[in-house]
């Protein structure tokens, strides 16, 4: 099984985690908290009651762990697409494979990475949900001190099962959603080069950058119950499953909470998205 895909997967993750947790940060916050206003109104309060810091919480672990989960992603979409097709990541321009595939193969990729997402996904959840100011002389402590203690804390409390809350959301947010993504980024790629050659930069970035937008409009309103059911318990209500939370958050806030983040998710996914493609498609034709 080649392994390239999987350390470009790695790399280009972690340049898309870097440039986009900002704004994930601000993301989560709208959709689990009803304090503020609207994607200023957050940023403003972040950074007036956390600095810039407050901004990038629950990043260092991502780093070093949804970095890896986008290697299992790109990794597993290749791998399939060679079982499929039978042509090789530096064949596919000469042989290029059905939409049908390319589909199938995001998919296969998206639920896989689900199982090792889930548990990494919601620890990043919860320290970006933490509000407090840095620690100072006489204000309380977080909740928790870091991801490894979050871990810890979240197996004590909730048993193992509380490291998965939110998962089965978040693979019905990921298996069609990525399926998607790839199509998305393949027919356009497609549109602006000839047949049988490679895509220039541009049309990598500007096809990255699309792909990443029409995953997070499929994904979005997944993602908003994917969040809520992942903060349970601590101040917000207990949900019994992902279809009493659909309801409940429908009933209170009306329907248009599940697009909640969806600006500023469209937002952080073009460049994002660009700069996963550009560096992974880089780093491939490098070591070809």
């Amino acid at each position: 099984m080649p392994v390239e895909e999987f350390v470009a997967g790695w790399v280009s993750g972690a340049l898309g985690l870097v440039l986009g947790h900002p704004f994930d940060t601000v993301k989560v916050r709208l959709q689990t908290q009803s304090t503020y206003r609207g994607i200023i109104d957050c940023m403003v309060k972040t950074y007036r009651r956390e600095s810039v810091l407050g901004f990038f919480k629950g990043m260092s672990f991502p780093i070093a762990s949804i970095a890896v989960v986008n290697s299992v992603l790109f990794g597993v979409y290749s791998n399939a697409l060679l079982l499929l097709t039978a042509t090789s990541h530096h064949e596919r321009r000469l042989q290029p494979p059905s939409y049908m595939h390319i589909f199938i193969a995001g998919c296969a990729g998206g639920f896989l990475q689900t199982y090792c997402l889930a548990p990494f996904d919601l620890i990043k959840v919860r320290l970006q949900n933490q509000t407090e100011p840095r620690a100072g002389r006489g204000s309380p402590p977080p909740r928790y001190r870091g991801p490894v203690h979050c871990a810890a804390s979240i197996l004590q409390e909730e048993g193992p099962r509380g490291l998965f809350r939110g998962a089965w959301a978040l693979t019905l947010r990921d298996t069609p959603t990525l399926g998607i993504y790839f199509v998305t980024y393949e027919w356009l790629c497609r549109q602006s080069t000839p047949e049988g050659q490679n895509p220039s930069s541009t049309t990598v970035l500007v096809a990255g950058g699309f792909a990443g937008i029409a995953s997070w409009v499929t994904a979005t309103p997944l993602d908003v119950v994917k969040s809520r059911m992942q903060m349970a318990g601590l101040g917000q209500r207990e949900y019994q499953g992902l279809l009493d939370c659909m309801v409940s958050s429908a009933r209170q806030e009306g329907l248009g909470v599940f697009f909640r983040g969806l600006t500023i998710n469209s937002a952080r996914a073009f460049p994002v998205n660009a700069v996963i493609f550009l560096s992974y498609e880089y780093l491939l034709h490098a070591w070809g």
